[in-house]
């Protein structure tokens, strides 16, 4: 707000100066019209501020779930050429109201102790699974309730992103459920999207229950 006063102000100055006109300028109205264009400024901002929802989410999974593929699917459209996150990327997303700033952490074994530093300020958890890595989904579960247990994210929304439903030995939605017991999960609320993050299918629906639910 300040940074919009002062240029507010600057320009005027500039313009004064660089007046060929003569005429005596009434130090009244020029007060006046600084006033308008700060209360103008003031007002677009808590336009601003009112109209837009700024939320953080956090996207974990185990490593090749496709975290990566789908933080860039969201944020550019396109497929990117990824590899194996060694630490975290993050991007600023807007869609209709809502700004999300979106976390993707590595998932290697290594980098999985790190997780809990990004916890704090999380809105939404994403957890990304690879359903057609039918020897890691018992792996991918025992993570998925380790980091609800921490009280850091007691508070947040899950979504968990059913990836990779093109490949033939994929489970469907229906089957993660049961394999990650998500219908005895009573500490959060939930909600599985089946997604294939490569050509976007479901990254959609899965902007559109964000923004339904804090455009409200």
């Amino acid at each position: 707000m300040l940074s919009l006063r002062n240029n507010q102000q600057h320009s005027h100055r500039q313009s004064n100066s660089q007046s060929t006109n003569n005429t005596p300028k009434s130090p009244q109205n020029d007060q006046s019209l600084q006033q308008q264009q700060q209360q103008s400024g003031d007002f677009l901002n808590r336009q601003d501020i009112k109209e837009t929802t700024e939320l953080r989410i956090l996207m974990l999974g185990l490593d090749n779930s496709g975290k990566t593929t789908v933080l860039y699917k969201l944020k550019l459209g396109t497929t990117e050429k990824t590899v194996p996150t060694v630490g975290f990327n993050v991007e600023t997303i807007k869609y209709k109201n809502i700004l999300i700033n979106a976390w993707d952490v590595g998932g290697q074994d290594r980098l999985r102790a790190l997780w809990r530093h990004y916890f704090s300020g999380t809105d939404i958890l994403v957890f990304v699974v690879d359903t057609a890595d039918l020897s890691r989904l018992e792996k991918a579960k025992t993570e998925l309730y380790k980091v609800l247990s921490d009280k850091e994210l007691k508070n947040c929304e899950i979504v968990i992103l059913a990836n990779k439903q093109d490949l033939d030995n994929a489970i469907n939605p229906k089957e993660l459920i049961e394999k990650f017991d998500l219908n005895s999960l009573s500490t959060h609320q939930w909600k599985i999207i089946p997604t294939v993050a490569i050509n976007g299918t479901g990254l959609p629906e899965l902007l559109d229950w964000i923004s339904n639910k804090y455009e409200e």
